[in-house]
């Protein structure tokens, strides 16, 4: 195929991607995804298709700088670093040109300046050290050994049986064996070596001699290669001002000691003819582990056996006292400081040094910083608390922001393992892993032995049951996954197209033939999306506190992400029950509720409201609606910048309204509906509440009379209490004093843009 033809045909594609982020008609949103994809295809099977594809996204991406076209702008931007990571052979012409665009990017708000600096910090070390996003990508994501880069990844798919059709469970699990099935270690090794050589030495680079020679290699010896291009990399890669040249010298000689110097020289001057096509050098999908939820704890189990090889772990001495059966915090958490008894006017010098010394002299500063007769005292280490966030910076309700990556949380401590978790299934899947994730920060305050280590993401791609998808439970159990589409038409794009994907797959026979090449689709999306979803969108978490009509029963406490519904029992109070039937309450639907709330302001002040009315249930709700925001105005549906309200319940009350008329009493019902932070219900007749959380028939509480529902606070960290035993009186009372409110606990969810404005 001739090069015009080549761009042609790759204009075409991409222009199918942007059409399909325009689209509204059914026909073409039927088929998204599937353009992004098959994309991303056609430059994998034919490697001499990149540098045409990153001009074209490049091209195109200038197009909408200057249209002012925001809405294409990080979808292409993602793509065009996607094709990138995998691409060899790209011009440093084409790298600069787009390091320069994603600079130009900053000047935008977020989250497109936010995008566009994860992209510039990735672009300026692979424009000077060509192949290291390849590299990092597979070394982690594989787990392979190396000192250098020491980082590593794995994806858990959480999946629960009750909630997923078997077929779909087998379905899943038979693509990751056929796809991981050819993922050895050694295979994973001979794709960095290519990649790095072919990356760097470019239309030099014998690449069918090099895969030949790589191929015949023992174990030993592609070990020796593979650390071998992997310190060239890394060492060049850390240094302040990388030199292309110089990264070009290093792997050349790796390459001379595999084909040999004559092979080698013959290479570069041309003396064999290369081939039309050079070998495509795949990029392996991540680890990914399968597992059935079944147990309340398994997520926090996982986590654990994830970082319990520690052989591999090259830990500080303040990582080595964090140890996995938990801590003591008046013990393993206090430091010895020095508490200096001098006046701080005259220095300790050392005896006779005093003429050797001179005052610029790095001793003589050095020497200014030294005390003597001091004695040892405990302090509590201020470094060492929980954080607030996991994470991501705290925030209001869903906001977003970076995570925090690889950054240290103590000295010298990095956080060297990132757990991708990925859940499929509806919203109740989600509200049990937001029942996970509170157990698991609340376990944290006490033991704090993940939180150190691991990098914690979570993801979510919606698999809803085999009905109409016009059906009234198909949508309500959408409701988040609309709501992330919404926020983020890539993740609307890409993600939510995977449901009826899924369920296609699950009816098709399975094949258990793994010999033959396949392109799996659903594992590829995947793969795309916990490689490129690194902007997470903040859901505030809401704990409800359930007293019941049986006074010997204690009181529940449980969280929930999405929703609340309440509904009136049939049964009713014994006579001497909790509270007793009003006097002149007439008999009708419902029951009489007297509901107290807090109402939602945009200037966060406190107005406290106090009503009674007859209802027949209520339903309180954690994301916005996806039509009007008020039933009873005509207003028009809220846009995308609505998405980014404070933090706030919808409350819809379903009111019985009583008539009088010639043929006697009559009902109607009416549904009101409000905001508000914070509200408590309880039942004033003999009507008990029936309560589900999160849409999920196994959360369910009945025989209820009142319940409290307010933002879930970060869990109190025990080292935190702790710390009152070591302050004086009079810090105490000033920490007291100056003590700010409980930081809401938010769980984030990883998006591939975060809440675009």
């Amino acid at each position: 195929m001739e090069s015009s033809d080549v761009e042609q045909d790759l204009q075409r594609s991409v222009q199918a991607v942007l059409r399909e982020l325009r689209a509204q008609a059914p026909a073409l949103k039927s088929n998204r995804g599937m353009w992004r994809w098959s994309l991303h295809k056609k430059v994998e099977r034919d490697p001499r298709k990149s540098p045409v594809l990153v001009h074209i996204l490049l091209r195109e991406l200038e197009k909408a700088e200057s249209e002012d076209g925001r809405h294409v702008i990080i979808p292409l931007l993602h793509t065009l670093m996607y094709v990138l990571t995998k691409a060899t052979g790209i011009t440093e012409e084409l790298y600069q040109r787009t390091y320069a665009f994603c600079m130009r990017l900053l000047t935008l708000p977020a989250p497109y300046c936010t995008v566009a600096l994860d992209c510039a910090i990735k672009l300026k070390t692979e424009t000077a050290v060509p192949g290291t996003l390849y590299q990092r990508l597979v070394i982690a994501e594989q787990n392979l050994k190396s000192e250098l880069y020491p980082y590593q990844e794995r994806v858990f798919l959480f999946v629960d049986p009750e909630l997923v059709p078997p077929s779909v469970c087998s379905a899943l699990l038979l693509e990751i064996q056929a796809a991981q099935g050819q993922q050895t270690p050694e295979a994973c090794m001979r794709h960095v070596v290519s990649h790095a050589l072919q990356a760097a030495l470019g239309a030099a680079c014998r690449a069918d001699a090099l895969q030949r020679k790589l191929q015949a290699s023992p174990r030993r010896a592609l070990e020796r290669y593979f650390h071998a291009v992997v310190a060239a990399v890394e060492q060049m890669a850390s240094e302040p001002s990388p030199s292309r040249e110089g990264h070009l010298e290093r792997l050349e000689e790796v390459y001379c000691s595999l084909l040999g110097p004559t092979a080698a020289a013959r290479g570069r001057c041309g003396g064999d003819a290369l081939p039309d096509r050079p070998p495509s050098i795949p990029l392996p999908s991540p680890y990914i582990t399968f597992h059935l939820w079944t147990d309340e704890e398994q997520l926090w189990k996982e986590l654990v056996l994830f970082l319990r090889p520690r052989s591999q772990m090259r830990l500080s001495a303040d990582l080595e006292a964090l140890d996995l059966q938990g801590l003591l915090p008046d013990q393993e958490l206090a430091r010895a400081s020095m508490l200096s008894t001098d006046s701080g006017i005259e220095r300790d010098l050392p005896s006779g040094t005093e003429e050797l010394l001179t005052p610029s002299s790095p001793e003589m500063e050095r020497a200014g910083l030294q005390r003597k007769g001091g004695m040892k005292k405990r302090v509590w280490p201020l470094d060492i608390l929980m954080p607030s966030n996991w994470d991501g910076p705290p925030g209001l309700h869903r906001r977003t922001g970076r995570p925090m990556g690889d950054g240290e949380l103590l000295p010298g401590v990095s956080r060297l393992h990132t757990a991708r978790v990925l859940v499929l299934g509806d919203d109740r899947m989600l509200g049990r892993l937001a029942q996970a994730y509170h157990s698991l920060r609340k376990r944290e305050t006490q033991t704090f032995c993940l939180t150190p280590r691991l990098s914690l993401q979570l993801y979510y791609i919606p698999v809803l049951t085999p009905e109409k998808p016009a059906s009234p439970r198909h949508v309500e159990l959408g409701e988040l996954a609309a709501f992330l589409g919404r926020a983020d038409p890539w993740y609307e794009s890409t993600v939510n197209t995977l449901c009826p994907a899924i369920q296609k797959l699950a009816e098709m026979p399975p094949s258990l033939d793994t010999s033959q090449t396949v392109d799996p689709f659903i594992l590829d999306v995947i793969t795309y999306y916990v490689r490129m979803g690194t902007q997470p969108i903040y859901f505030q978490m809401y704990t409800v506190k359930i007293f019941f009509s049986d006074l010997s029963q204690d009181s529940a406490e449980d969280i929930f992400l999405t929703e609340l519904k309440v509904k009136i029992q049939d049964s009713k109070l014994p006579k001497d029950g909790f509270s007793p039937r009003r006097k002149g309450t007439a008999e009708g639907p419902g029951a009489e509720l007297s509901l107290c709330y807090q109402k939602a302001l945009l200037s966060h002040r406190t107005r406290e409201v106090t009503i009674s009315l007859r209802a027949t249930g209520l339903v309180l709700k954690a994301l916005p609606a996806s039509d009007t925001e008020d039933p009873h105005t005509s207003s028009p549906p809220p846009t995308v910048v609505s998405l980014t309200d404070h933090t706030c319940l919808n409350v819809n009350v379903t009111e019985v309204v009583k008539s009088s008329n010639l043929a006697g009493r009559s009902f109607s019902t009416v549904t009101n509906s409000f905001r508000t932070a914070s509200i408590q219900i309880q039942s004033q007749d003999q009507r008990l509440l029936t309560l589900w959380l999160d849409k999920d028939n196994r959360r369910t509480f009945r025989d209820v009379v009142r319940f409290e529902v307010a933002p879930c606070p970060e869990p109190c960290s025990g080292t935190q209490k702790s710390k009152a035993l070591w302050l004086g009186s009079h810090q105490q009372k000033e920490t007291e004093r100056t003590k700010a409110k409980p930081k809401p606990l938010l769980m984030p969810i990883n998006t591939f843009s975060g809440i675009v404005q």
